[in-house]
């Protein structure tokens, strides 16, 4: 276990982190406090002996880092000091930046702080002490998401991509246009911008705990192809397939699983889902739906919609740019229930994350970013060409085309809003006249970004 920040008088709190293990002969009982104390932070039950031992040998294999904020003492019969008053756990996957390009990102999850001991520092001191960590290691990236909307944009986060929850009416009169789709999606290409355009394979019912293998590979061949998409833990294979679940770590023998098969006959993607038959309508669950080519996609839909005895498909977690309304022969049968931000990202170091992105315009634009954590602030050229850009950090005296802060640029990075529409929401400032147009020449991206992982 690791000391980050030792007490003060102004701060009676020890911040200390340990690596996620589980080793077989036991569990740590410090790990096991900092798991009770995340799982009451999102209201979950208190986890078992195997919820504990399921979720660190997973979480091992992400190299995850748990930490804590200690108290010195604690009151007769509360929890004891032992328990964290504050949790947060940080772990390296990769971030798709268009192309194919995989950046390395830093990610951040499992942040909760006791009622009791709030709008103390805690958060700030931990947050901010990680986040300079990770720049020193090379990071030029971070990402979260977030429970609630308004907490980490005061840490230069910005909400970069957005994610739909759908229900699509899947009763009699479902339909998809045509019957060999060949339509694309930005999965087929490297650079996001087209797909495999083979004629539709067939898909097949399948024991559900076959995803626990296929679902890192299939997923992977996903990531590559799709802008904005995050590399997911380990333990998305195990909730996919139905082995186990956070809280839940027993087979959840209600899902059910099947895969598509390319004219090849190899696997391009699977569906895993439950029917919610005590709801009314009778309803289809979607957990996962990966699909490696457009073809792919549309045969998993048109398979899910033929299932009997559901009126009803729900997904959360779909594309805001779904061709699947565009595919439905009636697209008045999709609906989108809501529509919220998901993956939020904090630049790290401007030099290595813009010069890292795809750029599908050409074009100079020079950025003063202003960052409350002082990691990313100052005046940036960015001159892109040929889908890479070259960026110079330049003196702070130097004048600039656009003004705005580290959250701001986190929105920005994966062109998954406007340069003119933050303009107009007044959060970024123009700062010669034509500033925010040349910015979206350069910046913007001919698909909307999305991101298939939650953390």
């Amino acid at each position: 276990m690791t000391v980050i920040v030792e007490p003060t008088e102004r701060f009676p709190y020890e911040i200390r982190s340990f690596p996620a293990r589980y080793a077989g002969t036991g569990i740590d009982p410090a790990a096991r406090k900092w798991k009770e104390a995340v799982d009451l932070g999102f209201h979950g039950d208190s986890p078992t002996d195997a919820d504990i031992q399921k979720t660190l040998a997973s979480e091992e294999k992400d190299g995850r880092i748990l930490t804590g904020a200690y108290a010195a003492s604690a009151p007769d019969r509360a929890w004891d000091a032992g328990y964290p008053v504050a949790t947060y756990a940080s772990y390296r996957k990769t971030l798709n930046v268009g192309a194919g390009k995989l950046l390395p990102a830093h990610l951040i999850s499992a942040v909760t702080v006791r009622p009791t001991h709030r709008r103390r520092g805690l958060l700030r001191t931990i947050i901010t002490d990680d986040l300079r960590r990770a720049k020193t290691d090379g990071l030029a990236i971070a990402a979260l998401t977030a429970s609630e909307a308004t907490i980490y944009g005061r840490f230069g986060f910005g909400a970069a991509t957005h994610a739909a929850a759908i229900e699509v009416d899947s009763g009699a009169g479902f339909a998809l246009k045509g019957n060999q789709p060949t339509s694309t999606l930005p999965a087929g290409k490297p650079d996001g911008t087209g797909g495999s355009t083979e004629a539709a394979g067939i898909v097949e019912l399948a024991e559900p705990l076959v995803l626990k293998e296929l679902e890192p590979a299939i997923f992977a061949q996903v990531h590559a192809g799709t802008f904005g998409s995050l590399g997911r833990q380990d333990a998305y294979r195990y909730r996919v397939s139905g082995y186990w679940n956070y809280g839940m770590p027993e087979r959840d023998k209600s899902v059910r699983a099947a895969l598509y098969y390319a004219p090849d006959g190899s696997c391009g993607g699977y569906v895993s889902y439950k029917v919610m038959d005590r709801e009314t309508p009778s309803t289809l669950q979607v957990v996962d739906l990966l699909a490696t080519s457009s073809p792919a996609h549309l045969a998993l839909w048109r398979f899910l919609g033929s299932i009997d005895l559901v009126q009803r498909i729900s997904r959360k977690g779909a594309p805001v740019a779904d061709p699947l309304q565009w595919a439905l022969a009636d697209k008045r049968r999709y609906l989108v229930k809501a529509v919220e931000d998901h993956l939020w990202l904090r630049i790290l170091d401007p030099v290595a994350a813009l010069g890292g992105r795809h750029y599908w315009g050409d074009g100079t634009v020079t950025l003063a970013i202003e960052d409350p954590l002082h990691l990313a602030d100052g005046v940036y050229r960015l001159e892109a060409g040929g889908g890479s850009a070259v960026v110079t950090q330049l003196p702070d005296s130097d004048p600039a085309d656009l003004r705005l802060g580290a959250a701001e640029l986190g929105q920005l990075y994966l062109a998954g809003v406007s340069v003119g529409t933050l303009v107009a929401a007044g959060t970024v400032r123009e700062l010669r006249a034509g500033a925010a147009a040349a910015g979206d020449a350069v910046l913007g991206a001919p698909l909307a970004p999305h991101c298939l992982t939650d953390f």
